[in-house]
């Protein structure tokens, strides 16, 4: 056989398979995106432990109109400029690898916003395939990626995933760390972020299997307490 550059859409579903294992790791690089973005209020939501859904929100710094297609491109990063910035990274992530990446196995809608843009700007891709040109549309400052029907390009993926419960509690596990590891910037003591309730199966096969919650940065010090942990 001979050698022969893979084609784009071959590439990036290969990097796909190393970044993207799971619905945690999607969640993963979506709220270490939101830390970097500065936010300081993140939202995480999913649907039958996120194969179905997964949408992740926060109030951070958001992707400028004119940048938003090239924020999913392969190497694409605000994180460093030259080799020798390696040497400084301040960023939980910088190889530009995660967005592409997750667009490559799945639908993703991304709708971000700059503080001073006039309005939001709207951008979905469909298996590493834009559907259409990003596009003004109204949201508050920050970014929201919707990652939808995750693997559904890649059937032989999602014979490896574990049962819904299974997946939802390792996107639990996930954001429980980054909830403890970032809590709010003054904080002097740990915080334990309250823990949802793990999915139960379904009662019938009719209904399908799913679990939605969020956790909110700061971390609150008790269910029922409206105020940050200082």
């Amino acid at each position: 056989m001979d050698i022969q550059v893979v084609p784009p859409n071959v590439a990036a579903q290969i990097a796909a398979g190393e970044v993207v294992e799971r619905p945690a790791s999607v969640v993963k690089e979506l709220v270490e995106n939101a830390i970097d973005a500065g936010a300081k209020q993140i939202s995480v939501a999913i649907e039958q432990g996120g194969t179905r859904s997964i949408r992740v929100q926060d109030n951070g710094s958001g992707i400028p109109c004119d940048q938003v297609g090239t924020a999913f491109s392969r190497h694409a990063t605000s994180k460093l400029r030259t080799a020798d910035d390696l040497r400084s990274i301040a960023t939980l992530g910088f190889r530009g690898e995660a967005l592409p990446s997750i667009a490559a196995v799945s639908v993703l809608t991304c709708v971000t916003c700059t503080a001073d843009a006039e309005a939001a700007t709207r951008y979905r891709i469909r298996y590493g395939e834009p559907e259409d040109q990003p596009r003004p549309t109204g949201a508050a400052v920050g970014t929201s990626i919707t990652v939808e029907s995750l693997f559904g390009n890649q059937p032989a993926r999602l014979k490896f995933l574990r049962t819904k419960p299974t997946e939802a509690a390792h996107v639990q596990r996930v954001v429980a760390r980054y909830v403890m590891a970032y809590p709010t910037s003054d904080s002097r003591t740990p915080t334990t972020a309250t823990k949802p309730s793990a999915p139960t199966a379904p009662t019938s096969s009719r209904k399908p299997s799913s679990a939605s919650w969020d956790t909110t940065w700061p971390p609150r010090c008790c269910p029922s307490c409206s105020t940050p942990t200082t």
